[in-house]
This record gives C-alpha cells, structure tokens and sequence, in this order.
C-alpha cells in the first residue's frame, strides 16, 4: 500500500486564502482598538484639565496653560470646595435616594400591569406614560411651580422629591414594560393565576424576584438624572435647601471665580454618579440587553 505524502507549497505561490483573511482580521482589530484609544483620549482630556487645576494655587491658573503640571501642588482648592459643597452634597443625596427607589418601584408595578396583565384601554394608557416623556421641562416650569406653592409643599427637599417622582415614572414605566414584555414567560403568569394568585401576589412572589436586571437599569438612570438636575433645582429651590448643582453653579459663578476650586467642586459633585457606574456598570449594560432580547 502507497501512502501520499502531501505536496510542498511552491516558492513565491499566492498565500492560502485563509492567511490573508487573518491579516485583514487583525488590521481591522489594530484600527478598531486604535480609535477607541483616540476617543478615550479625547474624553479624558477635560478631565486631566480639571484633575490638574484643582490643585493649583489660585496664583498659579491663568498664568500657564490648562495643560501645564502645578508648581506648588495644593488641596487648598479642595477644602474650599468641601467646605462649600457638603451641606448641599448631602441634600442631594436625600433627594436622588428616595425618588429613585420609589419612581423605580412604582414604575415596576405599571409595567407589570401594562405588560402582563392586560385590561381594557392598556394601550392607551401607556401612550400617555410615554407622552409625559416628551414634555419639555421648560414648558411647565411656571405653572408647576405655582403648583407646588398651592398645595403646600416647602421649597427644596420635599418638592424635588415629588416632582423627580412623578418625571421618573414614565422612563421608569417604559423600561420595566420592556423588560417584562421580553423576559417574562407566559407561562409563569398562567402558572400563578392556576394556583390562584391575584396581581398583587403574582407580582411579588414571581415577577419581583426576577426584576432586579431591570431595578439596576432604572436606579442607575434615575439617580444619575436627579443628581445631575439642574432646572429643577433651579426654580424649585435655593442655595440654602437646594442640591449639589445649585451650589457649585454659586461656587462656579461670580465675576473673580476661583477656577481651581470650581474644578476642584466639579470632581466632588461628579464623583457620586462615578462611583455608581463603575461598581454597577456592568449589571446595567446586562439589564439593558436583557430587556432587548426576546427569551
């Protein structure tokens, strides 16, 4: 019995087709994680602007670049900016908590009801969730203002409190409709109502054990949005009740601003809503995509 032995590539023969698609492959790999190192650059670029200046003396800004190293590095800058910002920063996170959990929890609820337990006119009333989305704050500023004032809710806390609520449900109502339209089986709700379970019982021993993907997803967004509100904050409140932004926009603000604290005052303010995405970043990108895909 013969045995082949396979043939030897010839001297300068056009390469397998397989090696060039390799090439082409790890070009396309060496381009794509190219710009993605750009465009890190380029993002972290304001923020090596303000890490730099904040701790300057304020001597020292103005007189050399944005770009250029303190001489005398300094925390002087910090302490002014704590010292300004804290009793605000603390009433920030009095109101982002709360509106958060409770907007979270009522939108969880509507978009059970909407999702999975259908009644008459459901559509339409999710039509008119969303379109509370598409309000334009500015347009009802006036007259919710004058509201507020009506009915007797103090300046500050307790109105940004309720207003946040009441803006988080609709975004709150529409990702948990998604997410239980998506990932909910049929089956478990049939499941339930056999064993003779209402709503309120199906929801929280079956739906509400299976939702955090989506809580995730609606407390990064609402906390972030809160604690980034500016407009509210601005007609709702004051410098002595009002939150994190009102008070760096009085540090911020002035004709001698002291830039080194203001950068100094805007890392402080950012760092709340930093360390909420780097310790949950994960779990919302998971969220999202389990409220995009059909199980």
């Amino acid at each position: 019995m013969t045995v082949e032995t396979p043939a030897r590539p010839v001297a300068g023969a056009t390469p397998p087709p397989r090696r060039r698609v390799d090439a082409r492959a790890g070009t396309a790999r060496t381009v794509r994680y190219a710009l993605l190192i750009f465009f890190v650059i380029v993002v972290l670029i304001p923020v090596y602007v303000l890490f730099v200046t904040s701790f300057k003396p304020a001597s020292e800004v103005g007189i050399r670049g944005a770009w250029a190293l303190p001489q005398d590095w300094t925390f002087d800058a910090w302490r002014n900016a704590w010292e300004a910002l804290s009793p605000s920063l603390w009433r920030s996170f009095a109101i982002a908590i709360p509106a958060s959990i409770v907007a979270a929890v009522l939108g969880s609820l509507n978009g059970f009801v909407l999702s999975r337990w259908r009644f008459p006119g459901a559509d339409l009333v999710f039509m008119l969730f969303l379109f509370g989305m598409f309000i334009p704050y500015q347009a009802v500023m006036i007259p919710l203002r004058q509201l507020t004032g009506d009915i007797g809710l103090p300046s500050g806390v307790p109105t940004l409190i309720v207003v946040h609520i009441v803006y988080g449900i609709p975004i709150c109502t529409l990702i948990f409709r998604g997410f239980y339209s998506t990932t909910i089986p049929n089956e478990l709700i049939e499941a339930g109502k056999v064993d003779g379970s209402g709503m309120l019982r199906t929801y929280r021993s079956l739906i509400l054990p299976l939702s955090a993907p989506a809580f995730v997803v609606t407390l990064i967004w609402q906390f972030t949005s809160v604690w980034n509100d500016f407009l509210f904050a601005i007609f709702l409140s004051n410098t002595r009740n009002g939150p994190v932004t009102i008070a760096l926009n009085a540090l911020a603000g002035g004709q001698l601003t002291d830039y080194s604290s203001s950068m100094a005052g805007a890392l402080i303010a950012s760092f709340p809503t930093l360390v909420v995405y780097i310790l949950l970043g994960r779990w919302f990108i998971g969220g999202l995509m389990a409220g995009s895909l059909k199980s």
